[in-house]
């Protein structure tokens, strides 16, 4: 599945709301839970299509061929994570707040989520490659993303704004190192355990 800066899932992700075609949430509800169970490479578009209770031609109708489907699944899922992301730090009243709630959400929803942290474990060299050597696109969006995030919070404090982004990439670099990694000194299994580690590490890097 090529991904470039321009045309990314985040990208997409963020741009356009979950589909609201019956049959397509019902595809793709199927191939959620097949690709969750099984993994993407031992699953095939007969599999999802049986799953689904449709025809195969019906799949290849709405998303074209396999990559198509696992790109479509993807894809809603990661709108959800941003929806749900934005929705826990909206109420909070400042951007300390926020980072911190964040980075607890972010590690909380990938390492539970079904697809996402499922496909850690299942086919780790399937997903790894995405988020590593070919995760630069990915970075760069989700980058955007945060900095974007941190510069309205910073307009709503009234502070006055400067260069978020070197930030914000910090951020997002920490994050997924955690979430590949997650052995080492620093604990983070519980969620408090996340905030303390977030609010003493990462809030004072909006102040530098």
């Amino acid at each position: 599945m090529k991904t470039s800066a321009n045309d990314s899932l985040i990208t997409r992700a963020l741009a356009r709301p979950e589909t609201e075609e019956r049959l397509a949430r019902q595809i793709l509800d199927a191939a959620l839970e097949q690709f969750m169970t099984f993994g993407l490479r031992r699953s095939s578009v007969d599999d999802v299509a049986k799953r689904a209770g449709v025809s195969r031609v019906t799949v290849y109708r709405r998303f074209r061929n396999k990559d198509g489907l696992v790109e479509a699944c993807l894809l809603r899922e990661a709108s959800r994570f941003f929806r749900e992301l934005d929705d826990a730090v909206a109420p909070l009243p400042t951007m300390q707040d926020r980072v911190v709630e964040g980075f607890v959400v972010a590690l909380r929803h990938t390492r539970a989520h079904p697809l996402l942290g499922g496909l850690l474990r299942l086919e780790p060299e399937v997903v790894l490659p995405y988020l590593t050597v070919q995760g630069g696109p990915s970075l760069a969006v989700t980058t955007d993303y945060l900095t974007s995030r941190l510069r309205r919070a910073r307009h709503t404090e009234g502070r006055s704004d400067s260069d978020l982004r070197p930030v914000a990439e910090l951020m997002v670099r920490v994050a997924v190192s955690f979430l590949l990694n997650p052995a080492g000194c620093i604990e983070l299994g519980d969620e408090e355990q996340a905030r303390a580690f977030a609010r003493r590490y990462l809030t004072p890097l909006l102040d530098a």
